[in-house]
């Protein structure tokens, strides 16, 4: 079985490449020229297993249409997740026009039987007190961010195309944080650690998600 991670470089990417590996998948991972390879794995020391590396972007179509080639199950993390751009178009691009992109490559290659599609919470939007469900879907009252409402434009995609029939199975992470590198999640549990989100005291556990968590799941 060969499996496609999307977003291998990033930050749930990188560790979601160690577990995959670490269990014995064929791991293709689709990285840029760009991109920072430090966080993937070379070679594990308990099989000597390393992944595959595919140079493309899933904002150019043929180059992910190659790396999606005999492929049966895609891990889609790729998301441009930044508080704010001076070019909003940018989200859509990345986290709208690359799922289309994707999508679009996995019907074409007709040997994809699911993908794993990294939405968030954000996705579903605010929820007014009560616990959200599969349901929920976006109000679209209200954006705090263009991130936000790149993620909700991208879950509508999703939805229509699960609602077409396609294998694609949706999960919304809180804010990511862990072991590792410097990211906004991490930036964020540490003001909870060190208290200075005191006026927030339930939320740490609702919208937070560990990344090793994360990746068993």
């Amino acid at each position: 079985m060969k499996i496609l991670l999307t977003g291998a470089s990033g930050y749930l990417g990188g560790r979601l490449c160690h577990a995959l590996v670490n269990r014995g998948y064929t791991v293709r991972a689709l990285v840029r020229r760009t991109s920072d390879l430090s966080g993937l794995p070379s070679s594990l020391p308990t099989n000597g297993a390393s992944p595959e590396l595919a140079y493309g972007d899933v904002i150019d179509y043929p180059s992910l249409l190659d790396a999606c080639s005999d492929c049966d199950i895609i891990f889609h993390t790729v998301a441009l997740v930044e508080p704010w751009l001076p070019d909003h178009s940018r989200f859509f691009s990345v986290n709208v026009g690359g799922l289309k992109n994707l999508l679009q490559a996995a019907k074409e290659t007709k040997t994809i039987n699911k993908i794993i599609y990294t939405s968030s919470f954000f996705a579903v939007g605010p929820t007014d007190g009560y616990i959200a469900d599969e349901n929920q879907i976006h109000p679209e009252k209200v954006f705090c961010t263009e991130y936000e409402k790149s993620k909700a434009a991208a879950d509508k995609v999703a939805l229509q195309a699960i609602a077409e029939g396609m294998p694609i199975i949706p999960v919304y992470p809180g804010v990511i944080y862990g072991p590792g590198k410097l990211t906004t999640g991490n930036v964020v549990a540490q003001l909870f650690m060190d208290g200075f989100l005191f006026f927030l005291p339930e939320l740490q556990e609702s919208f937070l998600s560990l990344v090793p968590r994360l990746c068993m799941s």
